[in-house]
């Protein structure tokens, strides 16, 4: 049976048809750059990097970041090895961030791809925030004991006013002479200038008495002779 002009045609478009459908396929589901994004973000007050891959064909790839400056790699943050699909699989990387900092992120997957993504990763204007310390509540001042405020009672009894009166010793304010023995106890009898005086007169008595006594005798003996 033979094949018409108009067969082969018909089979040759059919045959490019398919291939070039195969190639759009594979295509589709190869590895590629574009599949792969990444931003800074906060997980409370830590900073992350995450890398989305959204490769539908589930390539193994290596996701590698480094922190940039000036055009140069300053450290290496981290490296992790993810398969991803068509919602999307994550890599997180811890890394405390400062704002506008620059990051380079490179991918590499099998023999698909290997290189940075397009752009360099620009961290946010703001710093995550720092968790603020609970208020710590103020311990109330203790309360002065009784003991304390009470003044202690002393052993010693205090002397009343009339004890300190009677015992306390004069003072004298001049320097004169304290008085004799005899003169302080004349005073206290009421002795003064007179006494002298006094004293002659009772001597004078006492003379005239022993006169009268001696006259008396003699009298009472010339009687007793005669």
């Amino acid at each position: 049976m033979s094949i018409s002009r108009r067969s082969v045609r018909i089979l040759g478009v059919a045959s490019a048809s398919a291939a070039l459908a195969l190639g759009f396929a594979g295509n589709a589901l190869a590895c590629n750059i574009s599949e792969f994004s990444a931003e800074a973000t906060c997980d409370g007050a830590n900073g992350v990097i995450t890398v989305t891959d959204k490769d539908a064909s589930a390539t193994e790839a290596t996701i590698t970041v480094f922190l940039e400056s000036n055009g140069a790699d300053v450290q290496k943050v981290g490296e992790q090895t993810v398969k991803g699909s068509r919602e999307g699989v994550t890599a997180s990387f811890p890394e405390a961030w400062k704002p506008n900092a620059s990051y380079r992120v490179h991918v590499k997957a099998g023999n698909q791809v290997d290189e940075d993504l397009k752009e360099l990763l620009t961290t946010p204007s703001k710093a995550c925030e720092t968790e603020s310390p609970s208020p710590t509540p103020t311990e109330a001042s203790p309360t002065p004991s009784e003991t304390a405020s009470t003044p202690a009672e002393s052993d010693t009894p205090t002397p009343s006013a009339s004890e300190s009166s009677s015992t306390a010793p004069a003072t004298t304010t001049d320097n004169a002479p304290s008085p004799a023995a005899g003169s302080s106890n004349l005073a206290e009898t009421g002795a003064n200038s007179n006494t002298g005086m006094i004293a002659g007169i009772a001597g004078a008595l006492v003379v005239v008495g022993g006169g009268a006594v001696y006259f008396g005798m003699r009298r009472r003996g010339a009687s007793n002779g005669s």
